[in-house]
């Protein structure tokens, strides 16, 4: 997984860190995001990013995927999705 980012003054902050889940895009502090984890880690690439919520384009493939964000940049993975 590769990711460009740039400082920013959301909650995920420059660093990288999963504010937000990847699969729903709701905030991880609120709520249950078991089943979105259970999704990620097995069939479903991301759909938001984790940094700042934003919705994410996405293109899978027979041999994985690539997920960008316009502000964080690329990720990429076979299965499952690792966050920062």
């Amino acid at each position: 997984m590769s990711a460009v980012l740039e400082p920013t003054d959301e909650p995920g902050g420059p660093d990288g860190t999963a504010a937000y889940c990847a699969w729903c895009g709701g905030a991880r502090a609120e709520g249950d995001h078991a089943a979105c984890e259970r999704r990620l880690a097995t069939v479903d690439p991301p759909r938001h990013c984790p940094v700042c919520a934003r919705r994410m384009v996405v293109q899978v493939d027979p041999v994985g995927w690539t997920a960008r964000c316009s502000r964080h940049g690329e990720s990429a993975g076979t299965n499952g999705f690792s966050t920062p």
